[in-house]
This record gives C-alpha cells, sequence and structure tokens, in this order.
C-alpha cells in the first residue's frame, strides 16, 4: 500500500502560503535617497499601470485583447 501523505502537505502548504504575484507601489520615503528619485518614477509608472488595469476591469477587456489595451492606455497615459 503506497503512502500519499505528500498530498494533504502541499495542500496544506499551499493554503497558507501568501499570493505572491502583486507587486506592492513602491515608496520613495523608505529607499535611501540615492535611490529615491528612481523610485519616485517607478511608483508613478506603477500608479499609471494598476489606473488602465483598472480601467479594462471596468470595461471589461477580454484577456486576449488586455495587452494591447493596457499598452494603448499607457501610451495615452503618457502622452499627457
Amino acid at each position: 500500500m503506497k503512502h500519499f501523505w505528500p498530498i494533504p502537505v502541499i495542500a496544506v502548504a499551499s493554503f497558507f502560503s501568501a499570493p505572491a504575484f502583486a507587486q506592492k507601489i513602491v515608496d520613495p520615503s523608505v529607499v535611501a535617497p540615492q535611490y529615491r528619485e528612481a523610485a519616485e518614477k517607478r511608483r508613478a509608472e506603477q500608479i499609471r499601470q494598476r489606473g488602465c488595469a483598472q480601467k479594462a476591469d471596468a470595461e471589461k477587456v477580454l484577456p486576449r485583447e488586455r495587452t494591447s489595451f493596457l499598452l494603448q492606455c499607457i501610451e495615452m497615459a503618457d502622452k499627457k
């Protein structure tokens, strides 16, 4: 008789693990002073990307069209 104990262990481990696929927005105040300007630029880019992603969700863009929608939205945001 084979033992299948790894399956419950994997299930429990995946249940207690935190999702790690979303990036946190950079906080320039906690970054070293020499990297603060880059952190501010990254934060602005993350806010633009998040806004476009929310816009795509609100407009219910299909997954296959989402990338092109996001690229166009970010281009429009950069032009403003």
